[in-house]
């Protein structure tokens, strides 16, 4: 049964209504007391958005939230879900993790329609790595014009294990179908706080961007009315495994964990404690290579929810048609790729360990199109990192962001791409440049990702300009679906990227000199062939 019920089985009770304290919320299942601060804005933190996916719910979709009698106070957040090679259960993280944060204007009431940015985090479908962002400081960039969410999601085992077992006793994608169903209850919850379910943008940034990719092709890019437009950051684009190839992670799992002693092996794992299964939660390599991924635990080509591969799902406009963000940044690949990384048999191996499926005539075009000759090096760095870093930030984020950008541009929808070259002095010194969703911290405002930020970002610093830049591009867009309608005063006209003269066209963000770029003509010659290998690559 799909995720989509929990409209129609919520439909049976009462409709929400507000209570009569502004902050204070009344839901079908419970009411949630916010708090409001001297920003102007009003936070609900740690509202619960489904039941907890604990005990029978392990390996399930998720199911609507019990009811809860009383106001509960929203005034803190709750844990994050488990991660992949994490620690167990703690104060801030937990199996019982699908809660939600919003952000409104404290002046905002039922009726007032204003937009929504709902964002999903990124971590690579392992971890929940952007949790828990104040959303405060985008509310207060539009003008008190926008309501802000964030949510957590199942990551992991918990979120993206796939096996025989599973489909027969349980659910695939898992972690997405948590954002379909938070996506749900904004439909039918968000207008209470303020925001208005018809004018909902998707964001998100690395798996939260390949998140947003997913959730506009879903069901064959079927239109729930969900989202009526998506800003994605470095739009991650992984191996999407079917739930055959997928079988060895689940039976790597059983025999780790001592399940392989009863029949019923999903239920033996549905048995283990969280921390008797954390302690057997890690990467194993994919068959047929030889280390293992960043990342194993993903998104599974099940036929349902995800239909085909990416590439071609865009390629053939099986997508929801809505105006859209995409971009990444300069050097996407430099926290990913091994620092050690020191001649052609490191590189080689690094990349077969996250694309096995990569033939070896594939390697040794790859290997040319990113030659160790000529490049920079570092301290403390092996001679290839910085060319194995670029091979695979072109490969996993920045050709399949500039090819989804080329489909929608074909279909003449309206969108814009950018590339993030705001460089930070230390981060360049020490080789890692500009690297991947560091934008992230100035969209959001630096003092709320959690420390995050680099401190060129803070006031102060010599990237401090660039924070109202793209906020102002930012909340322009989920107000009006237009990055320059509100752009800040003296921002440069953010050309969308479009067929004939403007494709190609992206906007380069640079502290104190942003403006418009064409995507270099080696950069085109990389990302043709990177692209033509995807759908082998099975991206």
């Amino acid at each position: 049964m799909r995720v989509s019920f929990y409209l129609s089985a919520a439909a049976t009770v009462l409709t929400p209504v507000l209570a009569v304290s502004s902050s204070t919320v009344q839901l079908n299942y419970t009411s949630y007391r916010g708090t409001a601060l001297n920003n102007g804005v009003t936070q609900w933190l740690g509202v619960r958005y489904a039941a907890a996916p604990v005990g029978d719910l392990r390996f399930r979709e998720p199911r609507p939230p019990p009811t809860e009698d009383g106001v509960v106070d929203a005034d803190a957040y709750k844990p994050i879900c488990l991660g992949t090679a994490a620690g167990p259960p703690s104060n801030t993280s937990d199996e019982d993790c699908l809660f939600m944060n919003i952000f409104a204007p404290s002046s905002a009431k039922k009726g007032s329609k204003l937009p929504v940015y709902f964002f999903i985090q990124g971590g690579g479908f392992n971890t929940n790595s952007n949790a828990n962002y104040n959303g405060s400081g985008l509310v207060m960039a539009s003008g008190m014009n926008i309501v802000v969410v964030n949510f957590n999601y199942r990551v992991g085992p918990y979120g993206f294990l796939a096996g025989k077992e599973v489909l027969a006793d349980g659910n695939v994608n898992n972690g997405l179908k948590d954002q379909r169903l938070a996506l749900q209850w904004i439909q039918q919850y968000i207008s209470l706080f303020g925001g208005d379910p018809g004018h909902v943008t998707l964001g998100g940034d690395s798996a939260g961007a390949q998140s947003v990719n997913l959730q506009v092709t879903a069901y064959g890019g079927r239109d729930d009315g969900l989202f009526h437009a998506t800003a994605a950051e470095s739009q991650s684009s992984s191996s999407l495994r079917t739930v055959e190839e997928n079988q060895f992670a689940y039976d790597n799992l059983v025999i780790r964990t001592g399940c392989t002693r009863v029949v019923d092996t999903l239920a033996c794992l549905r048995n283990l404690t969280a921390t008797e299964l954390q302690e057997q939660n890690f990467n194993t390599p994919f068959p047929g290579a030889q280390d293992p991924p960043l990342y194993m635990y993903g998104p599974t080509l099940d036929f349902d929810f995800i239909s085909d591969y990416t590439y071609r799902a865009y390629a053939q406009g099986k997508f929801v048609k809505v105006p859209a963000i995409g971009g990444d940044d300069t050097n996407e690949g430099t926290i990913f790729a091994p620092m050690a990384t020191a001649n052609l048999s490191d590189t080689d191996i690094f990349i077969q360990a996250q694309f096995p499926a990569i033939t070896l005539s594939q390697l040794r075009t790859w290997n040319s199109l990113y030659p160790i000759k000529g490049t920079p090096s570092f301290p403390d760095s092996g001679r290839a990192w910085r060319e194995a870093s670029k091979g695979y930030g072109e490969m996993r984020y920045i050709c399949p962001g500039i090819f989804i950008s080329g489909s929608q541009a074909n279909l003449s929808i309206p969108n814009w791409n950018y590339r993030w070259n705001v460089v930070d002095p230390p981060a360049a010194e020490d080789g890692y440049g500009v690297s991947h969703t560091v934008e992230v911290n100035a969209i959001w405002g630096p003092e709320n990702t959690n420390g995050a930020a680099p401190d060129s970002y803070q006031v102060g610093g010599v990237n401090n300009a660039i924070v109202s830049v793209v906020q102002g591009y930012w909340t322009s867009f989920v107000r009006s679906y237009d990055p320059n309608t509100h752009r800040a005063k003296g921002s440069p006209e953010w050309k969308s990227w479009t067929k004939g003269e403007g494709y190609w066209n992206r906007l380069m963000f640079v502290t104190n000199a942003t403006e418009m770029e064409t995507v270099p003509i080696d950069q085109q010659a990389r990302c043709a062939y990177l692209q033509s290998i995807g759908l082998d690559l099975m991206q």
